[in-house]
């Protein structure tokens, strides 16, 4: 009954917050105190009582009484940050204007005329949060620093955020202002050993500021996309900024709740259905404002950052180094972390709550299956992106299949729901990146003996195999929209190929089929880009044939097998007849890159699948091309990398030209492949718009171009030299059994008879402003997604991305 009466108050309190035509005075606290000293209403209450048209009723027609509504709110803030939460009706109250900014702040934002008035001063604010009292700090603070502040003093606020060590020890002032929050870290793990007592006030206190903070930073969604440094986020950039006195141990409490998350716990099956895990809530929260602190990385200054990740008990859990970005202390604090245990902390957490959707059980539905993988996968590609210690050492050992699993399984999982184009695209950059360092590829050998739940042909072999039989399945069956991903998709296996030392059959096949699709003369022709494809294959055989022969002989099978299609790229017409001829069977089947990339044969790639009715998505940027997000290195002797620049392409490809007129091969392919990375790549922006290449047409001038660049001297050396011998023990012994043919080759050699083998070229991602619009638009899209209780920026006017309802 009462806490019906006290929804009555407040609904009474926003009525006449609504009707009122005259300003209402800032002193008159018997009005403003309706809203948050006698009412107890939970975040659902608040988000029901206060409806998004009266907001912007208000903000319309009595803007300076929305003005003072969120003065006197964070007022409130402001003053239990001074003096803490000692009672409970002081807590409530903390707890109800929390909750009635979360609501407000999304239509303050939408509203371009209101959104720097959290970055106008209010007279008597003063610049709350520090101790020194000098000239200088008694400047009035903009609004929004002093709000900011206040979420950091109460995040480690005793009593209500933080465990009190008074009870512990009598003599401990707990003082909110004088305390070293770096004692009151929430989690052991990076920088701080003691594990507190689990408390579930705490931890929903905690999620409640962390949302209100969440709505602070998500200003960014309210503008368009753009890669200009001038359009920082400042509410993010004062928050990591010196200014915020907790950033050390808000930063280290954050990574820690996060990765030290265990959603089984003792494994009790049914668990998470008789008791709600509140810690849960916490991590979804934590996570997501890392991953919007650590996106924030413009500015640069000289400026020294004063404190090192240390902790209470670590001194040296940093590196001194120069920060890659002095002025965002959680990118620098997360670039610093060097030590061996704090990196294992962070990789093992993320790879146990990346695994846990794939946990078999004997029971149903018996284990908690955790939601927020995407913030996950976000969070690894910023430790990995910004700390190269942390990326080393995730390639230091087979760990890193920890994360490959998943993130396959992911891949394949999501391959024909078109809500889940931005899961693909991340889990795909992802594997870019790592595909970049010899590490990946070597580690990719190591048998593959899990049985995770994927609808994948049956195969023993290696997780390399795992890998091109999933993008082969995404190639040949996923959805139209992945198009743009094939390029990323191959140039991964391009990039392991050099170092993968048995290939399964099955993979083998796989990869031999993607040829077979995209060598086919009406896919070639139709689409100014198609062809980058056949390069890419042909060099991944390149790769293999060259280095890792001996252990590859169920791919030279595959390729003997498949000779015709090397016989066929190296004869390729090009004749004006035989293009239009192509064209004509394209146009008659009703497939082309645009709507399929493998012939009837294969199936092709489905329509994207509709997603459960009523089901929201958010737009996303488009993706530059692969030739714009990756910079070529070539290996050395010794296995060192050694950048290549377009200068130095072009002399690669003459030694390599040279190398093949000396080796008189019969074929119509005397040029090496590393030809076309230096020119084919460099003009793939001539006619990279959807619009102009619906007006291009292939011409016999166009296919000269690049059929006389066709990698495939290495291959016909191969199959001159193999074919007859194969083909004589199966008419001397009456061979019809591969498995005498395979043993054959498997103790063949072709040491001698080969071309000088090529230097290995790695792609390697190379960030650029189009990605980065990229990752903001896709982070903020699944955020905007994943808070729906209560639904924050629901119904407001978003201009970073479009919802679309599915």
């Amino acid at each position: 009954m009462g806490n019906t009466d006290s929804k009555l108050h407040f609904r009474k309190a926003v009525i006449q917050l609504t009707t009122k035509t005259q300003p209402v005075e800032a002193t008159d606290d018997a009005f403003w105190d309706q809203f948050w000293a006698h009412s107890s209403t939970t975040v659902q209450d608040v988000f029901a009582l206060v409806p998004a048209a009266e907001i912007r009723a208000v903000r319309e027609e009595s803007p300076s009484n929305l003005a003072t509504l969120c003065y006197k709110a964070v007022e409130r803030l402001v003053q239990a940050a001074d003096c803490g939460c000692s009672s409970e009706k002081q807590r409530q109250t903390v707890l109800n204007c929390i909750r009635l900014l979360t609501r407000l702040l999304p239509y303050i934002f939408e509203d371009a005329d209101w959104r720097g008035f959290f970055w106008s001063t209010v007279p008597g604010a003063g610049r709350a949060g520090q101790l020194d009292e000098d000239d200088f700090d008694n400047e009035e603070r903009p609004l929004a620093e002093s709000l900011l502040l206040a979420i950091a003093d109460l995040l480690f606020c005793p009593d209500f955020t933080a465990q009190s060590h008074k009870k512990n020890n009598p003599d401990i002032e707990d003082d909110i202002r004088s305390i070293d929050s770096c004692e009151y870290i929430w989690e052991a793990g990076v920088g701080f050993a003691q594990s507190p007592t689990p408390n579930y006030y705490h931890d929903i206190n905690r999620t409640e500021l962390l949302k209100l903070l969440l709505t602070c930073f998500s200003e960014a969604m309210y503008l368009p996309p753009s890669s200009e440094k001038k359009t920082l986020n400042p509410w993010v950039s004062f928050f990591c900024s010196t200014e915020n006195r907790h950033a050390l141990p808000l930063f280290t409490s954050l990574l820690n709740v996060v990765c030290a998350y265990d959603p089984v716990g003792y494994g009790i099956p049914y668990n998470h259905l008789l008791v709600s895990d509140h810690r849960e809530q916490l991590v979804e929260q934590a996570i997501q404002i890392l991953i919007i602190t650590l996106e924030h990385e413009g500015g640069s200054t000289s400026r020294i950052v004063p404190q090192a990740l240390d902790g209470a008990t670590s001194p040296s859990a940093v590196e001194e180094q120069g920060p890659p970005d002095p002025n965002n202390l959680f990118v620098n604090y997360l670039s610093r972390i060097h030590r061996e245990e704090d990196l294992n902390f962070i990789l093992k957490g993320l790879a146990r709550l990346l695994n846990n959707p794939l946990t078999q059980t004997y029971l149903p539905h018996s284990t908690k299956k955790i939601q927020f993988h995407q913030e996950l996968l976000i969070l690894f590609w910023k430790s990995c992106d910004i700390n190269k210690k942390f990326l080393f050492f995730v390639l230091k050992s087979s760990d890193v299949l920890e994360i490959l699993v998943p993130i396959l399984f992911n891949l394949n999982d999501a391959r024909t729901d078109q809500s889940r184009v931005g899961l693909m695209h991340i889990g795909v950059f992802i594997l870019l990146l790592l595909s970049g360092e010899r590490n990946f590829g070597v580690r990719l050998n190591k048998p593959y003996t899990l049985r995770v739940p994927m609808d994948i042909p049956v195969f023993t072999g290696t997780h390399a195999d795992l890998l091109v039989v999933i993008f082969h399945k995404i190639i040949s069956s996923g959805h139209q929209r992945l198009q743009p991903l094939f390029d990323c998709l191959l140039t991964i296996i391009v990039n392991i190929s050099p170092y993968l030392k048995s290939m399964s059959m099955v993979a083998a096949t796989k990869l031999l089929h993607l040829l077979e699709a995209f060598s086919t003369h009406w896919f070639l022709f139709s689409f100014p880009q198609n062809h980058h494809l056949v390069f890419f294959l042909l060099e991944v055989f390149n790769n293999i044939i060259q280095y890792q022969f001996d252990g590859n002989y169920n791919l030279v099978y595959a390729i003997i097998r498949k000779r015709s299609i090397f016989h066929q790229l190296a004869n390729l017409p090009s004749d004006t007849a035989s293009i239009q001829k192509a064209l004509q069977k394209k146009k008659s089947s009703g497939i082309s890159r645009t709507n399929s990339v493998a012939p009837e044969s294969s199936g092709g790639p489905r329509p994207a699948v509709p997603a459960d009715g009523g089901l929201l998505k958010t737009s996303l940027e488009a993706t530059p091309g692969i030739d714009k997000i990756t910079e070529k290195a070539q290996v050395s002797q010794d296995g060192t990398m050694v950048a290549v620049p377009h200068s130095e392409s072009s002399r690669i490809t003459a030694v390599n030209s040279a190398v093949a007129e000396d080796s008189n091969m019969e074929s119509n392919s005397d040029k090496d492949h590393e030809v076309y990375h230096s020119e084919s790549e460099e003009g793939r922006s001539r006619l990279s718009s959807v619009s102009s290449a619906a007006a291009w047409s292939a011409t016999p001038d166009w296919v000269l171009s690049w059929k006389a660049k066709l990698p495939l001297q290495t291959i016909m050396r191969l199959l001159q030299v193999l074919v007859p011998q194969v083909e004589k023990i199966c008419i001397d012994k009456g061979l019809t059994d591969e498995s005498e043919i395979l043993k054959f080759l498997q103790h063949g050699t072709l040491v001698g008879l080969l071309p000088v083998p090529h230097p290995i070229l790695i792609r390697k991602y190379q960030a650029n402003a189009g990605t980065t619009i990229w990752f903001r638009t896709y982070m903020w899209g699944v955020i905007y997604l994943r808070n729906v209780d209560p639904p924050i920026w629901y119904d407001t006017d978003i201009r970073l991305f479009e919802i679309q309802r599915i």
